[in-house]
């Protein structure tokens, strides 16, 4: 600690040129080593859904020894740290996610997953360490008045951990009159920050339609009801939906993933089941699709003489931005890193994040992405080649940090 604040000492000493954001980011990067270690640690030791035991409790020894008032089990392994600070009676709630995905890494990195099967495939182990690295140096320096409430949320990948802790009570423990989320992406300029207001990621359904037909020999498919038949043409007709139903000007997607019938060659099959995956940016467009979705299935199987079952596995909501929030988080971004690396117009994205259920419920805040590099070659998230850029985590706890110190003045 004492390091730190040798490190703010000489940052006020210095000429009064440099701005209080700069500040900020030359004393983080004099924890960088130290944070990339942290990184490192969490990667190898991935955590899927509900089951981050070791990476809550490595968070929640960091925060309390930080002084930090932590509190545990929220959905599970959730952790929250809550540092009050002066009289200020606003509150800032920040979340990063901390969760890994069943995959194989082949990163080929020294610090490559010791968990076969078990990956860091979506640069969880770095929203975390980001949201660590912030939560020390805001710690120390205690430069805001107000309360921050810092959340790690298990869960993510499962697009339901961050409801499982709106369900355990999060905004009634720990109010938030704004809150804010980010996350890496791979392709996108190293450092830079992106921005969107309104609509920026996509709703996400899971469905599964069970299909019932008849069963019969190969060789004589008249005495039966092929489901397996019925599938295919079910998913055929489901992609009318985005081509006839969704207006040309929205984006929607509907992927029959898995179509499952039988293993025999000879056999008419009397069960199939599709699994789909479906997205829509706009939360009217997305209720469309759910009921077309399940029109079609069942008028489909009806013509053949079968039956559909339509099962909504589960869902998130559209993730929406708030505008001003937004507005702010970038005047942040362009104070800390100039506006030739803010972008504030960002494309939407087809994917689908569950901070969207922590806006829904809490819709002043905004979520934002972090550019990972576009280096020839570089891999996308949830790809078994991908890794966290531990340049950008200076970036993102200068950034976290920044904000809290502009919103909680």
């Amino acid at each position: 600690m004492n390091e730190v604040i040798d490190v703010i000492r000489q940052a006020k000493s210095e000429s009064t040129d440099i701005r209080p954001v700069d500040k900020i980011m030359n004393v983080i990067r004099q924890t960088e080593s130290e944070f990339t270690e942290i990184r490192q640690k969490i990667h190898a030791n991935p955590e899927l859904g509900f089951e981050e035991t070791s990476t809550s409790e490595l968070v929640a020894h960091k925060l309390k020894s930080w002084g930090y008032e932590v509190h545990r089990g929220l959905a599970k392994t959730g952790v929250v740290g809550t540092l009050k600070v002066g009289e200020g009676s606003k509150r800032l709630g920040i979340r990063a996610d901390m969760d890994a995905l069943p995959i194989v890494e082949k990163s080929g990195k020294s610090w490559s997953s010791c968990v076969e099967g078990k990956f860091h495939g979506c640069g969880h182990d770095g929203h975390t360490t980001m949201l660590l690295c912030a939560a020390k140096y805001l710690a120390q320096t205690r430069q805001f008045s107000g309360t921050l409430n810092l959340i790690f949320q298990p869960a993510e990948e499962l697009l339901y951990g961050g409801k499982v802790m709106l369900d355990d009570g999060l905004f009634e423990q720990f109010p938030c009159d704004a809150i804010f989320a980010m996350h890496n992406m791979p392709g996108l300029k190293e450092g830079e920050f992106y921005f969107k207001q309104g609509a920026f990621m996509a709703s996400s359904d899971t469905i599964h339609i069970e299909i019932s037909g008849v069963g019969a020999h190969g060789a004589m498919p008249e005495k039966g009801v092929d489901a397996t038949l019925v599938a295919c043409h079910i998913g055929v007709a489901l992609q009318s939906i985005v081509s006839r139903n969704v207006s040309p000007f929205e984006q929607a997607v509907v992927t029959v993933g898995c179509i499952q019938s039988g293993e025999a060659p000879n056999v008419v099959n009397g069960s199939a089941l599709l699994k789909l995956s479906v997205r829509a940016l706009n939360k009217d467009v997305r209720q469309m699709m759910l009921k077309r979705i399940s029109e079609i299935a069942t008028a489909q199987a009806q013509s053949f003489g079968a039956t559909a079952v339509i099962n909504h596995i589960n869902g998130s909501p559209v993730l929406i931005n708030d505008q001003k929030a937004t507005e702010f988080a970038v005047q942040v971004a362009h104070d800390l890193v100039g506006k030739d690396k803010v972008h504030a117009n960002a494309q939407p994205l087809m994917g689908s994040e569950d901070f969207a259920f922590m806006l829904e419920a809490n819709p002043n805040g905004s979520y934002m992405l972090l550019g990972n590099g576009d280096t020839p070659g570089y891999c996308n998230v949830h790809n078994p080649g991908y890794d966290f850029n531990d340049r950008i985590i200076v970036s993102g706890a200068s950034y976290w940090a920044a904000l809290t110190e502009a919103y909680l003045k």
